[in-house]
């Protein structure tokens, strides 16, 4: 895209949010108590998938800077007698390209401004002040739907630098007898994970499948309320002139829909291929990190 349509295409979503200028949940509006009892109702078989990828502490060509999990309470600490503890520490990279996480509306500024309006001199050195990922403190429970591109197209994976288009997803809704819809949790499988589970880890900052821009048309027209992919969401390279992650642009600044990242779908594909329907109960509990511009998540599917 061109520097120009770009910009069209962000001011044409921007101007499409139904929410007033003090607005700081975004599309998680979108998931009213109505939608939230439906989604319970996807729950038939009692069975829970969870939707993170291992958290990764050593050093790969795409986590140059890797989880710390040191134990610092090991048997060689214990007493004699009586009780000790076996106990560990976790340090991460929030926002890398190999653990699941989910972003905050904060996490993106684009011309000097947060979603809404919220100006980017709110988030400082001591954390953001607005739209942390506070916001989803209560946590996201709704109706995920599952849309697998690479199953579409007949292939085991995108290769890096690869597009969803809109009609990618259109032609999946069918192929899938499932419906996007209000409040949904959007999950687009790109076959990220499985490339790398194969052939091993790669830069994926520089080359990575994901969403085209303009698909971000199909998400506000469908009122998604989250959405998230077993990739970065953004198709590494030049997807727009002049602006990196565009997507994130488009999804977290423009319409305030909240993005899950490095999401890993290989127990769910053949859950919801045994269970013949591809939308299920989709619970996302971030941790309550004060003034966070993300969180490491364990998305749960229950089908």
């Amino acid at each position: 895209m061109t520097e120009a349509s770009f910009r069209e295409l962000y001011d044409r979503l921007r101007a499409r949010r139904p929410w007033g200028p003090e607005d700081r949940r975004g599309a998680l509006n979108y998931l009213t108590p109505a939608e939230v009892l439906a989604a319970m109702g996807e729950v038939r078989l009692g069975r829970t998938v969870s939707l993170e990828a291992p958290v990764v502490d050593r050093v790969t060509e795409d986590n140059p800077d890797p989880a710390h999990h040191p134990m610092t309470g090991t048997a060689d600490d214990a007493k004699p007698t009586g009780v000790s503890f076996a106990m560990d520490r976790l340090e991460m990279n929030v926002h890398g390209n190999a653990d699941s996480h989910m972003d905050a509306l904060c996490h993106v500024m684009y011309d000097g401004s947060l979603y809404n309006g919220v100006p980017a001199g709110t988030v400082s050195s001591e954390g953001a002040a607005e739209l942390t990922i506070e916001v989803a403190r209560d946590g996201v429970a709704g109706r995920g739907v599952l849309l697998d591109i690479p199953r579409l197209r007949g292939v085991p994976w995108l290769e890096p630098g690869e597009f969803v288009t809109t009609d990618d997803l259109v032609a999946a809704e069918e192929a899938q007898q499932v419906r996007v819809g209000k409040g949904d949790l959007l999950l687009v499988r790109v076959g990220h994970r499985r490339r790398r589970n194969e052939l091993g880890p790669w830069d994926a900052a520089s080359a990575r499948a994901g969403l085209h821009p303009t698909a971000m048309e199909f998400v506000a027209d469908r009122q998604v309320a989250v959405l998230g992919s077993d990739s970065n969401n953004d198709t590494a390279g030049n997807a727009a002139e002049t602006v990196d992650f565009p997507v994130h642009v488009l999804a977290i600044n423009a319409l305030g829909v909240h993005l899950l990242d490095y999401l890993q779908f290989s127990e769910l594909v053949p859950a919801c291929e045994q269970a013949g329907r591809w939308s299920f109960l989709c619970i996302i509990a971030p941790l309550r990190l004060h003034a966070g511009t993300g969180s490491p998540v364990n998305p749960i599917a229950i089908l």
